[in-house]
């Protein structure tokens, strides 16, 4: 698997990171040099723990000073209180902040953007003026003569650069088990689009407060290292903005969502920036904070993304193209995979019949309605859905259609009514939850995660049916190929054109194995022999006794698909019926369908 490959590689290049930086330690006696490759570490450890959270789900922080500070302080209070040895209280900083992590993120997780950004900036703003208020205006670590290395109070210098390196390979590792692994992927997918990651099965909250407890009991970690460092701990360099600022500097300019990112950034701005503030320092007081924000300004104008990203898609795009995909059978002519049983004979009718008309209920909606404020975007909506069947929603803009759809999936909760799956209500389950009772969705504007290849985005919705990460590959695979993008696995989904990006919404759908699938528009925006293939895919998969409900605007393909139609027209259920009579409907003529379509009809 390509993300087995991935950590094979990135451990090999540690190791050489690791021999290097071991080897500058050993043959660098100065105290100064041996105190830059110190913050070097500190700061790319700090950049790791920034990342954890913010570049890999894109929850920007202002505030990871917070964990940093709590994660001195308890390392300086510790030794000066209790005596305790630093060998000890910093994993017990590591704890604090974690704790801390979670502390913060209970209420903040609530907001979104740029809201988001500042509550975390508020964060070490207070806890500087607590502590402060506490008379912590300076704590110094108390010198120990008797066994000095029993506090990390060594002679030589690089002992401490030693054990900073040590710290960095294990964030570094720590990083990259993320990075590779389902939690990192629901991270990412998060970070791409929040919405059909929740659609897709990721609990969303849980991952987030699950990344903000690592990445804040690294901050705490590292902070705890860095009092032993730094001797004399106050406030401001510990909660001040700066420490915010220096983590989230490293990781912009090496490149967020990376594990690589940080320690380049580290590797670049904190010897430049310690260099021109023991040379200039006296005569440019605060030369640091301008070498941040110049830094800032760069990567914004040349590298938006980072230096990691920038440099891995310039080698990318120097690399002969790749030879296009043998073209697979057309969907409608695919074998099935083993595993899929076909409806039987006698079921659905060509393109449209009784398949699953008469069958057990799945989906029961009772009296939906959904109001905002004074408007009432669906009105007492009552419909069965049959398993095995297509159910077909039309009506004109505006109607309701995909606010019922939101309702059905948890995405709104409705303002009064029931939805009953397989007898169970959904009212107040989220997407994730009522993904995992086996209700997929797909979106009215694709939701790709752009970032990620066509297998990695199936992946995320595979993981809502897979107790395992073998499972989930193989009914990603077994998904792609059902929708006819077995051959593209390896592709990045930024460069999808739009059918493929439906298609590969569809079997990111598909691969959590749901009893009832939602499609809404999947038809939108597509050409004529676009819609075709895509019609043969959801006939397709309506043959393999798939229960489905479909919005669409293209009447000509919906008649092919539907065993029943429900209409709706501002938002209340206008008519039901099969696509022969409710197409007949006058009602549904003057409403929807016009006077173009009787005439043809």
């Amino acid at each position: 698997m390509n993300r087995r490959k991935t950590l094979g590689r990135s451990l090999v290049v540690l190791a050489l990171l690791a021999a290097v930086y071991g080897a500058a330690v050993v043959l660098v006696s100065d105290q100064y040099y041996q105190l830059m490759l110190t913050l070097v570490a500190v700061w790319a450890i700090m950049g790791i723990s920034w990342n954890v959270l913010s570049g890999y789900s894109g929850l920007v922080s202002f505030g990871h000073a917070a964990f940093f500070g709590l994660g001195a302080y308890t390392v300086a209070l510790g030794s000066v209180h209790f005596s305790l040895s630093p060998w000890l209280t910093i994993p017990a900083a590591g704890l604090v902040g974690a704790a801390a992590g979670i502390l913060v993120g209970l209420p903040t997780f609530r907001l979104r953007g740029h809201y988001f950004a500042l509550a975390m900036l508020a964060y070490p703003l207070a806890l500087l003026y607590v502590f402060e208020w506490l008379g912590y205006q300076e704590v110094a670590m108390p010198m120990r003569r008797e066994a000095p290395a029993l506090y990390m109070q060594f002679a030589d210098a690089r002992v401490l650069s030693m054990i900073a390196g040590l710290l960095l390979v294990a964030a570094i590792v720590a990083s990259l088990l993320i990075e590779t692994s389902r939690f990192g992927m629901a991270l990412i997918a998060i970070k791409q689009n929040e919405l059909a990651a929740e659609g897709a099965g990721i609990e969303t909250r849980k991952w987030k407060l699950r990344a903000i407890a690592i990445s804040g009991g690294i901050a705490g970690m590292v902070g705890g290292f860095y009092a032993v460092v730094l001797i004399v701990v106050t406030p401001p360099s510990v909660f001040g903005m700066l420490t915010s600022a220096q983590a989230l500097i490293v990781a912009l300019f090496g490149g967020i969502g990376t594990v690589w990112g940080p320690v380049i950034g580290a590797a670049f701005l904190i010897p430049l920036s310690e260099t021109l503030h023991a040379e200039l320092g006296n005569v440019l007081p605060g030369i640091q904070g301008v070498v941040f924000g110049v830094a800032i300004v760069g990567v914004i104008l040349l590298a938006p993304e980072g230096i990691f990203w920038r440099i891995r898609d310039m080698l990318q795009a120097r690399k002969a193209p790749v030879e296009p995909a043998p073209a697979e059978p057309a969907p409608a002519d695919r074998p099935m995979p083993d595993n899929v049983v076909p409806i039987p004979a006698g079921g659905r009718d060509g393109a449209s019949g009784g398949a699953g008309t008469g069958g057990r209920v799945m989906l029961e909606v009772r009296g939906v309605s959904k109001n905002f404020g004074g408007l009432r975007a669906v009105r007492e909506v009552s419909f069965t859905v049959p398993e095995g069947a297509v159910i077909g929603i039309i009506g004109p803009n505006g109607a309701g259609k995909t606010t019922l759809f939101n309702c059905l999936n948890g995405f709104q909760i409705p303002s009064a009514g029931e939805v009953l799956f397989e007898g169970q209500n959904l009212v107040g389950l989220p997407p994730s939850a009522v993904c995992r009772k086996g209700i997929g969705r797909t979106f009215q504007v694709a939701r790709p995660f752009t970032r990620l290849s066509v297998l990695e985005n199936v992946l995320v919705g595979a993981y809502a049916g897979a107790a395992d990460d073998a499972t989930a590959e193989r009914n990603a695979r077994e998904a792609l190929t059902l929708v006819g993008l077995g051959g593209s696995a390896d592709r990045i989904a930024g460069g999808l054109a739009n059918k493929e990006q439906r298609l590969m919404e569809l079997a990111r759908a598909l691969a959590g194995k749901p009893k009832l699938l939602l499609l809404d528009e999947t038809l939108a925006g597509l050409g004529a022999a676009e819609v075709e293939d895509m019609v043969n895919v959801i006939r397709r998969l309506s043959r393999t006794g798939l229960t489905i409900v479909i919005i669409e605007h293209t009447m000509q393909a919906m008649v092919r698909l539907a065993d029943r139609f429900i209409v709706l027209d501002h938002g209340a259920l206008l008519a039901e019926g099969r696509p022969q009579d409710v197409t007949r409907d006058p009602a549904v003529i003057e409403a929807y369908l016009g006077k173009r379509w009787r005439e043809r009809a």
